[in-house]
């Protein structure tokens, strides 16, 4: 066996047998970048791929380059022999029978990120400014990568959005600093990085159908907490969320790197937060016992919603921890446009807002989306995931003109909303327990403007996943949107 331990970009991979579990963007690129090292390498997904996919185009190509890639069911059962390193797509669970054949034969389990991490390049050490939490992720990072370009920066947002960190990292003309995204599945394989700073947004219930048993929360929210582990300068946190300043507390940082705090209120010494409606850092500037520098104004950011003021002021932290100059953010934060489906305006009509934010898949996020709002017909529903939703509902009950519920779990928002919400009314939209039945979001749609009077806002914020009937949250958002321009165009 070929110990890859202790190899690099540089050193020859020849003789490296390495196996890749999963065939999706981040284990195409790990396969892809493996073989141009030298290294043997099979690539198994339990998924298959039909002829004319863009899988199984990829899937021709690695051939040809000398990849065995085993696709469909049975592929991923058993470890093959002689195998000196296994790389894994985030989101397989430890106890999945490929990995745990590894760990019992001693073979390093590696994610991508970590392969990523040992495969810089020691000639342009390019920085990571890196952002986990259990929402804002990927708002927090666009932001980021948006402030680093307004500094002239060759950045690019990469991990869990953007382009696969193994694939940015392999470049052959270097960036000047990588944005970097990372699900708590990524940190869980990742153990050598060293980011030069790091954030967690917020830690909330998620996850904990991958996180199982009683410690299941504890573990997720360990795994967020590797982000700061050799942090080299600022270990950025959330004054709001006191879990996040505890992880920072355990970590072990290197030498001189700080704790920054962010805070929607007013921003004491060593921290970023607002001021009237100044975004302001009394952090990184050398008078920072006695004022605050100006960022930017509220009116500068796409959306005033205090989830999006608090993202803005992470990634102005983590920009700032670069060195990036207060122009910069400024500029950056007023040429951000986050994606769709987060907090989108669809339509208006007789005095009602129709609001699509099927990205909030957790009930952290819906929450957070409820509280932008006074007056709310709330639809919700999909895939649990596991979480409950009684703190959710004891928050925002007083902002609920009404809730519409469809999917496989709506029973269990229900049951919250009967227990601490018993005077809303709610409509329950049966069906929708298959993927592509989008007709009931028609009905979903017509229930709401039953409840809904002018001046209230019918917000899609389901605090679930949307793979029981969606391919994901931007189908789910899209059968939303069209089904409510056919009501009031």
């Amino acid at each position: 066996m070929t110990a890859p331990l202790h190899l690099g970009r540089h050193d020859s991979w020849d003789g490296v047998r390495a196996v890749v579990a999963g065939f999706g963007v981040s284990g195409f690129a790990a396969t892809d970048n493996l073989l141009h090292l030298g290294a043997t390498v099979s690539a198994l997904d339990e998924q298959p791929a039909d002829a004319s996919t863009e899988r199984a185009e990829k899937a021709e190509l690695l051939e040809v380059l000398g990849a065995d890639i085993r696709l469909g069911a049975g592929a991923t059962a058993t470890l093959p022999d002689d195998v000196d390193l296994l790389v894994t797509s985030p989101g397989w669970r430890p106890d999945a029978p490929l990995l745990a054949q590894a760990r019992a034969r001693g073979i390093p389990v590696w994610g991508e990120v970590e392969l990523a991490w040992r495969l810089r390049d020691p000639n342009h050490d390019t920085p990571w400014l890196c952002v986990t939490g259990t929402n804002g992720k990927t708002t927090t990072v666009q932001m980021l990568d948006s402030i680093l370009r307004a500094a002239g920066l060759r950045s690019v947002a990469v991990g869990n959005v953007g382009l696969p960190i193994v694939e940015a990292v392999m470049d052959p003309e270097p960036y000047d600093v990588f944005a970097v995204e990372l699900s708590s599945f990524q940190l869980h394989y990742t153990d050598s990085m060293a980011a030069q700073a790091a954030a967690v947004l917020n830690v909330a219930e998620d996850h904990l159908d991958w996180y199982a048993g009683p410690s299941a929360m504890h573990d997720y929210a360990a795994d967020k907490g590797r982000i700061y582990e050799r942090v080299e300068r600022a270990c950025i946190y959330n004054v709001a969320d006191p879990e996040t300043e505890r992880l920072v507390r355990e970590a072990d940082v290197q030498d001189g790197a700080r704790a920054i705090g962010f805070t929607l209120g007013m921003p004491s010494v060593g921290m970023l937060g607002v001021v009237e409606d100044i975004l302001a850092d009394r952090a990184f500037i050398e008078q920072r016992d006695s004022s605050a520098a100006e960022l930017c104004t509220l009116s500068d950011l796409a959306s005033q919603a205090p989830h999006n003021v608090a993202n803005a002021l992470a990634a102005a932290a983590l920009a700032r921890a670069h060195g990036v100059s207060q122009a910069a953010v400024r500029d950056g934060l007023r040429a951000f446009r986050p994606d769709g489906h987060r907090i989108a305006v669809v339509g208006e009509r007789d005095g009602i807002t129709w609001v699509d934010d099927s990205k909030a898949t957790n009930p952290h996020a819906a929450q957070s989306s409820l509280q932008a709002y006074e007056s709310v017909v709330w639809i919700a529903g999909g895939l649990a995931k596991g979480a409950r939703f009684e703190d959710l509902v004891l928050a925002v009950r007083d902002r609920l003109r009404g809730v519409v519920l469809l999917g496989r779990d709506r029973d269990v928002i229900a049951e919250a909303l009967a227990r601490h919400a018993p005077d809303v009314p709610v409509t329950t939209v049966e069906g929708g327990e298959t993927r592509g039945e989008h007709g009931s979001m028609e009905r979903v749609v017509e229930a709401a403007a039953a409840l809904a009077r002018p001046g209230d806002t019918v917000l899609l914020a389901p605090g679930c996943a949307s793979m029981d009937m969606f391919t994901n949250y931007a189908e789910r958002g899209d059968a939303f949107a069209a089904a409510v321009h056919r009501r009031i165009d």
